[in-house]
């Protein structure tokens, strides 16, 4: 990879739906000189109820379209497909660095912890996939972590609903499933790009001293780091653009995407893609 060449490509970035512009976001914010190329894959979401082989499949479909367009970073922000599919989009798109969401999650999570009692708010693929305590147990042995599936919250960000009694109420109800083990964590690992939406409503659920991890801040902070070790990087005093691209839906990715990235889109914003 020819680096003087390739500073000027953009970095890409997919998911199944709309939850990853939280993560584009969060890239935005972290290097607001980058161009960003996004794909949400809203024909055939959710990933998280496909088997491996047909999510694998989607993730090097989608990747290979972002290949396709010359990008110099791949970010998969998708939780299920990091989950099932990274180490052969790692093998499939070599020498282009590929990074996902949950490695720097969980290295966030034990950094702050050590030796921490570590629960991860995740949808019921990611929980059922176990690949969050796997990163954390690997990296940090003497750790323990639950796992605490909470799909309505994703229903909960797509609508909007971020604050107020209704998304209290329902994080409560799902913490009240935990007994007791909800009162003991250090660290709360938001595991579903959908979460952070929601983030002021689950921190208020937990002690002032307990650790709320967000995989799209750590995630960009990751990928900023690795452009610059790579020599990667794009020079400051370039406004970095926002592509934004769909498979089905562009008026809902529209509507949706808005309250993720927190600024008002249109169709006209979302292009139509097909893999």
């Amino acid at each position: 990879m020819n680096n003087a060449n390739n500073t000027e490509l953009p970095i890409g970035v997919f998911d199944s739906g709309v939850g990853g512009l939280t993560v584009l976001k969060a890239l935005a914010a972290e290097l607001p000189h980058e161009d960003l190329i996004y794909l949400g894959d809203t024909a055939r979401l959710p990933y998280g109820t496909k088997s491996p082989a047909s999510i694998s499949r989607y993730a090097c479909q989608a990747a290979r379209l972002l290949q396709q367009r010359e990008i110099k970073l791949l970010v998969v922000a998708c939780n299920t497909a990091t989950a099932v599919a990274l180490d052969q989009l790692r093998a499939q798109l070599h020498p282009l660095p590929v990074i996902g969401v949950v490695g720097p999650g969980a290295n966030a999570a034990v950094a702050a912890r050590p030796g921490g009692r570590h629960l991860v708010l995740a949808t019921e693929a990611t929980v059922r996939l176990g690949a969050y305590r796997r990163a954390i147990l690997e990296l940090d042995p003497s750790a323990s972590v639950q796992e605490l599936a909470c799909e309505l919250l994703v229903s909960l960000a797509e609508e909007g609903w971020n604050d107020g009694p209704i998304p209290a109420a329902i994080i409560d109800r799902y913490l009240g499933s935990l007994g007791a083990a909800a009162s003991g964590v250090n660290s709360v690992i938001l595991g579903c790009t959908h979460f952070p939406l929601l983030r002021q409503a689950i921190t208020a659920a937990f002690a002032s001293n307990v650790s709320v991890v967000d995989s799209a801040s750590t995630t960009a902070a990751v990928a900023r780091n690795l452009l610059q070790n790579m020599g990667l990087a794009r020079e400051i005093g370039h406004a970095g653009s926002m592509l934004l691209l769909a498979t089905d839906g562009t008026s809902r990715f529209a509507r949706v995407g808005g309250w993720f990235l927190g600024k008002k889109l249109s169709a006209g914003d979302v292009t139509l893609v097909d893999l």
